[in-house]
């Protein structure tokens, strides 16, 4: 307890996102989130991710290739494994070391280590393991600095949306990030749907040259409103980049199936 009491004040301090670099409509945006929000955020996201129970902290979908670990199922590739997506877990353990975490002995180790399930047969077989119980209980022990991690990426991911934007797009880009995350709870969709599908930045995170991440989302968005009308119009947008999405993967990955959970996901970030 004394451990996370102190990373309180630190919390509080990183999580005053500040993009001073940044304008929107001559003004200079600055956004903030206290330590009773980011515990909620990292309650809600544990929540949608893993149903709030310790046994989906340690998961590996059917007809994926990766293990998806912690309150936000950070992804994780065995050993000769190179995915499309962004491999979260590896960052998330270098995050955990940086801040004098101790990890067990097994993934304590200077270079980035792979998962040692390489299929799902193995890591599900495996789930009573006296291993496999000490990575779970190491995801329960940290589920407050996964939620600092989880934020944290939204910190970093302006920056890169703006970059990656056509010079035509940066302004509309800021102005419904802002306008969503000045609405009440609009730090919520915000944090929770880049951990979710990721800022929309990475070539290989795309079907068909089409993409799905945060950029995407607000790209498409286009009220001015704020409040329950912005939360409403981000809603609409993720559905509608999702849905597009499974229309362009491959259909071996069969990814309809997961579009009624997706918006039931996404129901959360106008309060339904």
């Amino acid at each position: 307890m004394k451990r996370m009491n102190r990373f309180t004040h630190f919390l509080l301090a990183v999580l005053l996102i500040s993009f001073s670099a940044y304008r929107c409509a001559g003004q200079q945006k600055q956004l903030s989130l206290s330590d009773e929000e980011i515990a909620e955020l990292g309650e809600k996201i544990f929540q949608n991710e893993a149903g709030g129970k310790v046994k989906y902290l340690t998961w590996w979908n059917e007809g994926e290739e990766f293990a998806s670990l912690g309150i936000g199922h950070f992804l994780w590739y065995p050993k000769n494994f190179n995915g499309p997506f962004d491999e979260s877990f590896p960052k998330l353990l270098d995050f955990l070391k940086s801040k004098n975490v101790v990890l067990p002995e097994w993934m304590n180790r200077s270079e980035p280590i792979d998962c040692p399930w390489e299929t799902r047969d193995a890591f599900l077989s495996d789930s009573l393991s006296s291993k496999m119980v000490e990575l779970r209980n190491f995801l329960v022990g940290t589920k407050g600095l996964q939620a600092l991690f989880i934020a944290q990426r939204l910190e970093n991911a302006l920056p890169k949306m703006l970059d990656a934007a056509p010079d035509d797009q940066r302004e509309h880009i800021l102005q419904q990030f802002y306008r969503v995350a000045n609405s009440a709870s609009g730090m919520y969709p915000l944090v929770d749907y880049v951990n979710f599908k990721g800022e929309g930045v990475k070539e290989s995170e795309r079907y068909n040259g089409l993409g799905w991440g945060l950029l995407q989302v607000l790209g498409h968005m286009q009220g001015t409103e704020r409040g329950q009308a912005a939360l409403k119009d981000f809603a609409e947008s993720a559905k509608f980049m999702l849905d597009r999405r499974v229309k362009n993967s491959p259909p071996h990955r069969n990814e309809g199936r997961w579009i009624p959970g997706w918006f039931r996901r996404i129901d959360t970030y106008v309060g339904k």
